[in-house]
């Protein structure tokens, strides 16, 4: 007789947790939703500007690229 889709989920459900895994609920930004892009090209330009102003940043990113140099 085949499983119902809830028991099936349930037998991975416990599978997992006998693995040691949890479940967890994270909540995140809605993407859909009316300003989202603008919220982003605003948040976007306020760290572009800080970099801009960051000395320390720039030699550390110019010592990062020295670092890098010649590898494949």
């Amino acid at each position: 007789m085949p499983t119902s889709v809830s028991q099936r989920v349930q037998k991975r459900r416990d599978a997992l947790r006998a693995a040691g895994l949890r479940p967890v609920q994270i909540w995140v930004p809605d993407t859909r939703r009316p300003g989202f892009e603008a919220e982003c090209r605003r948040q976007a330009g306020l760290v572009a500007q800080a970099d801009r102003a960051d000395d320390a940043l720039k030699d550390f990113l110019d010592q990062a690229l020295v670092d890098v140099d010649g590898w494949e």
